[in-house]
């Protein structure tokens, strides 16, 4: 028997979702800078303590904020309301 995500959320009380509009380009771009601190720093790296890990970690933003890149925000402002818009109801059409 196949369940979907709405199910198995309802299933147990483990686990809570939270709805994340796709139109989220703040969270994308979190989301790359973890992405490319672990890429750029942490995989390869041997950390012999927390300390080691921090001492990294801290150099990594540093470097990275010694030359900034500012965001610039592309997306259409009146397409992400609608975005939202559209989530909200979808939500509220489930409760």
């Amino acid at each position: 028997m196949r369940h979907n995500t709405a199910q198995m959320a309802c299933a147990t009380s483990r686990w809570t979702f939270h709805f994340t509009p796709t139109s989220a380009s703040w969270l994308n771009a979190v989301e790359g800078f973890f992405a490319k601190l672990i890429r750029r720093r942490l995989n390869r790296g041997v950390f012999r303590s927390l300390v080691d890990l921090q001492v990294a970690i801290s150099r990594f933003l540093a470097d990275t904020n010694s030359t900034p890149k500012p965001f610039v925000w592309t997306a259409d402002p009146n397409r992400v309301l609608a975005a939202v818009k559209r989530g909200k109801e979808a939500l509220e059409s489930i409760h």
